[in-house]
């Protein structure tokens, strides 16, 4: 019986990780922007409310990329592919 090892560096292991994780908040982020935007076309919010988001959403968008890029992970690699049922994350 031959067991078979899995070699895993462990920098490249946490690299992974951390594009895991963005990736799964970067869904987060496209998800409630889309809910937003959903919002805001039905007439559900004040202005003040619509001025709000738009700024918690710009800063969210920056600090995604602030974190990408202290990490080493460019935006585009923010996705996972599904196999058959294509990517995680549309293409914008």
């Amino acid at each position: 019986m031959s067991s078979s090892r899995l070699d895993v560096e462990p920098g490249e292991l946490g690299r992974d990780l951390v594009t895991l994780v963005l990736t799964v908040v970067e869904l987060l982020r496209q998800l409630m922007e889309r809910q937003a935007i959903r919002r805001i076309d039905q007439g559900d919010l004040t202005d003040l409310q619509v001025e709000e988001i738009g700024t918690t959403l710009m800063m969210l968008d920056q600090r995604m990329a602030e974190l990408c890029e202290q990490h080493g992970v460019r935006p585009e690699d923010l996705n996972l592919d599904l196999g058959p049922l294509g990517s995680l994350l549309p293409r914008e």
